[in-house]
């Protein structure tokens, strides 16, 4: 099938990719010009593990090309996914519309054949009804366009992963027509055995941001028993892992640590709540400002952390951080963790130099006052105290004697949970982790 993409953002570029890798013949549309160039030449304007080497075969192969034309898109297919950005609006906690909804409007007069508009991008429930309405007003006369919603489940540095071998297809749509058309597009990944949720469309906007309130909630509730834990001397690592043996509840997405960051999640149950104050749900989201205080304390338990073992002032301490992108296998920083505590404890006066494996770029052009090196042993050169705050695999393998022979103190934080503890502590370090019985405790922070 010949189908476009309109808006190559994260999300877009890398679905548009996955569709080119199934087989369709897939234009890419986006009005940054820089970005529509990197694409074009082969150079992904992010990184995410296997991308680029997708999007390369496939543009060797003829199967995807992209273009800053809204004119191209509309003449290349009858199928275009609706890609575009849906952040946090500056003025509250609801979903910005106004790129999508600007999309449509000037996107849908050029349309001069009947049509699919397929919604990828994460929306409040009932987006779809303003939508269909800009269509009714901007649609050319006697071309039919219909709306389906497929929301995507992209999970950053697994992204490659999650758009070939999905959990599932969800697709939201008002008629046989649009459903036969979602199953034509996914056919080689249904037939692979990934299940097909058909669905109305009102359904389809909600489960995205069901999901990531749901995966929000299990993670801010295993790291609020950290917290006990901390109190307690009881292992939060070992209480998950029992916990989550119980099959009701899962191990999956249930590790306590830093807490969530990145584009989605925060944004998610921030739009869910807000929507639903705007419908008078009365109390029954009233539990979600309470998951994102929840993940939002790891933070501040960390730097309070980095402050105890500073000998209780982070003012001259010298700050070796371990991570810069909210998650490993990604650039991505927004909303890091990371480097909310790294801006942090500079803040409180430390001297803090940050690695990370791939997003050091954007991390110093982002917030320019940190210090940068791209060498582990050259951020911890000197340091008082290593965090260890985005679990790349890189990480877990540093050798402990060596970056002991180069810190000014042998002290570390892993707020990821992810490093081996005996190794480091057998090299003799003083290593401590969120909601472990380490010889420290965090109880107090307010």
């Amino acid at each position: 099938m010949r189908i476009s993409v309109i808006g190559t953002g994260y999300l877009g570029a890398v679905h548009a990719a996955g569709l080119a890798e199934i087989g369709h013949e897939v234009l890419g549309m986006d009005i940054d010009q820089d970005k529509i160039a990197a694409l074009s030449s082969g150079n992904a304007p992010f990184y995410e593990d296997d991308f680029e080497d997708m999007l390369v075969r496939n543009a060797r192969d003829g199967r995807i090309r992209f273009t800053t034309s809204l004119d191209e898109a509309a003449a290349f297919a009858d199928v275009h996914f609706l890609c575009v950005g849906t952040p946090q609006s500056e003025e509250g906690n609801s979903a910005d519309l106004r790129q999508l909804k600007g999309v449509i409007r000037d996107f849908v007069p050029r349309i001069r054949k009947d049509s699919l508009l397929i919604g990828k991008s994460t929306v409040p429930v009932g987006t779809s009804d303003t939508i269909r309405q800009l269509i009714s007003e901007h649609g050319a006369s006697g071309v039919a366009i219909e709306l389906a919603w497929n929301p995507e489940f992209l999970r950053e540095g697994q992204a490659v992963h999650d758009t070939m071998a999905p959990d599932r297809i969800v697709a939201g749509v008002g008629s046989g027509t649009a459903e036969k058309r979602l199953r034509d597009i996914y056919d080689p990944l249904i037939r692979k055995g990934v299940p097909f949720f058909v669905t109305n469309i009102a359904t389809a906007e909600l489960v995205k941001m069901a999901s990531n309130s749901f995966l929000a909630t299990k993670l801010s509730f295993i790291n609020a028993m950290s917290e006990i834990c901390d109190l307690t001397g009881a292992d939060v690592v070992h209480l998950a892992e029992a916990v989550g043996e119980d099959r009701r509840i899962g191990r999956s997405y249930f590790k306590a640590g830093l807490g969530f960051g990145g584009g989605c999640l925060p944004k998610d149950i921030r739009a869910l709540y807000s929507y639903g104050q705007q419908a008078n749900v009365g109390k029954a989201l009233d539990f979600l400002p309470v998951v994102d205080e929840i993940n939002l304390r790891c933070r501040e338990r960390t730097v309070a952390a980095a402050r105890r073992l500073c000998g209780g002032s982070l003012a001259g301490a010298a700050v070796a951080v371990l991570g810069a992108a909210f998650v490993p296998n990604s650039d991505d920083i927004r909303d890091s963790p990371a480097l909310a505590v790294a801006t942090a404890c500079a803040a409180e006066g430390a001297l803090v130099r940050v690695h990370d494996v791939r997003a050091l770029q954007r991390a110093s052009q982002a917030i320019p006052t940190l210090t940068y090196d791209d060498e582990v042993l050259g951020v911890c050169e000197g340091a008082d105290v290593v965090l260890h705050l985005t679990d790349w695999r890189e990480y877990q393998d540093l050798d402990p004697a060596e970056v002991k022979s180069v810190v000014a103190r042998t002290r570390i934080f892993d707020a990821r949970n992810a490093l081996p503890a005996d190794r480091w502590r057998a090299a003799g370090w003083t290593f401590e982790g969120i909601g472990r019985p380490n010889g420290g405790s965090l109880a107090g922070i307010a």
